[in-house]
């Protein structure tokens, strides 16, 4: 009941994600992320927090996205209602849509990301999702912004759009982590959140704590 899309930037090997859905808190549900090991979707008619966790754990252990999936995807038994997304530290992805998800659903691959989505207006909306951000030059969280935002104008989720999340993780930043859980414009507050998250005094004060690359950074 969701579409999502998630990214490597090969310039600076940052990961994002982002996500809508005409339900709840797709925020806490979908996203899953750890700039150390890569970032997945879980979603579905009936989502797993477990999958979107354990396949990031499956990476950490080495397999690339596209192992980690199929391990995590095939055992269980209730697959068939579940859909599942994921990226490496390398850009690599996998992916899975269980046939007991609503229509229109599916997944597209593009250079160093995936694409997935079920209860779709259309399976077009999974072409826009993708072209409108490979045809952006913006950094990457305003691209998935850009995304998103292009494939609810294409239709998005059948039943409208509720709620809509943004997940960017990198070693040299603190993670980016922004949820509307309940809108009437989900994705319109979400790119206005995001501006108030990336200026003024919240956005210096971040630019102080603890990244992958300096653990022991501390405010100033």
């Amino acid at each position: 009941m969701t579409y999502s899309i998630l990214a490597r930037d090969p310039e600076t090997g940052s990961l994002g994600g982002a996500a809508a859905t005409g339900s709840l808190c797709v925020g806490g549900w979908v996203l899953r992320g750890d700039i150390r090991v890569g970032l997945s979707a879980s979603q579905g008619a009936s989502p797993s927090t477990f999958w979107g966790e354990d396949v990031l754990q499956a990476m950490g252990e080495g397999l690339s996205a596209a192992k980690a999936v199929d391990r995590v995807v095939s055992s269980d038994r209730g697959r068939a209602h579940r859909q599942l997304a994921a990226i490496d530290i390398s850009g690599g992805q996998g992916h899975f849509t269980g046939d007991r998800n609503p229509p229109e659903r599916g997944a597209r691959l593009f250079p160093g990301g995936v694409a997935t989505g079920n209860t779709l207006s259309s399976k077009a909306v999974l072409d826009v999702l993708v072209s409108a951000f490979c045809n952006s030059t913006a950094p990457l969280a305003e691209r998935l912004l850009v995304a998103l935002d292009a494939a609810r104008k294409a239709g998005g989720d059948s039943r409208g759009q509720l709620s809509a999340a943004l997940l960017v993780v990198s070693r040299n930043a603190s993670p980016l982590t922004l949820r509307i859980d309940h809108s009437s414009d989900p994705i319109g507050d979400l790119q206005s959140l995001y501006e108030r998250a990336t200026n003024g005094d919240y956005a210096d004060w971040i630019k102080q704590v603890p990244t992958l690359d300096d653990p022991h950074r501390v405010l100033d």
